[in-house]
């Protein structure tokens, strides 16, 4: 079944990075339905490495700030939520769980080089998949970098296997503060067909 035109223009054509907020409370009931929509998108061997810190509290986003670059760091202030997506490297050990019909989890004790790979790139589709839902549930998103990774880590991470991937502004966007629409590439630009 194909979405119709308002839910594509939702999820994509008219959809923003917004780097401005409206005054308006996100729930935590609604982080748990973006959650729980976003949770059934495809990884690989079902691996499901995203770790997810919802930064909500006053106390929270005073931990979170020092780490930001100058530019990035009123947006965040601002944003009701901000998601730090980032991926666990010891993913693997949910592997019975999460992918019960063979030993995926032998594929990658020991090595380091897959563990890492895997771990960013599930956790990075992951979190698009988050901006996604997030858009389909009604709010808007703001991914972005320009942070430090190493203060997010010590900070929010420490002692654990997990590392910050980027970050994602959650919130209503205030479309007065929206930059013009940047162009993309056309279809014979960036793809193929062979």
């Amino acid at each position: 079944m194909q979405l119709d035109e308002q839910s594509l223009d939702i999820l994509f054509r008219s959809a923003r990075t917004h780097n401005g907020w409206q005054d308006k409370p996100v729930s935590d009931e609604l982080l748990r339905q973006i959650y729980d929509l976003m949770k059934w998108a495809p990884t690989s061997a079902n691996s499901s490495p995203a770790r997810i810190v919802f930064v909500k509290s006053d106390e929270a986003k005073k931990r979170l700030l020092p780490a930001m670059i100058p530019g990035n760091e009123e947006k965040t202030r601002t944003a009701p939520v901000t998601a730090i997506i980032a991926q666990d490297h010891e993913f693997y050990e949910k592997l019975p769980h999460l992918f019960p019909h063979t030993d995926a989890r032998s594929w990658f004790t020991g090595n380091q080089p897959l563990i890492d790979t895997t771990a960013f790139r599930n956790a990075t589709l992951q979190g698009a998949y988050l901006i996604i839902a997030a858009r389909a549930l009604g709010l808007d998103a703001g991914p972005m970098s320009g942070f430090d990774n190493a203060k997010v880590d010590q900070e929010f991470f420490a002692g654990t296997s997990i590392k910050s991937n980027f970050l994602i502004n959650l919130g209503y966007g205030d479309a007065t503060k929206l930059f013009p629409r940047s162009p993309r590439l056309t279809f014979d630009e960036a793809a193929k067909i062979l």
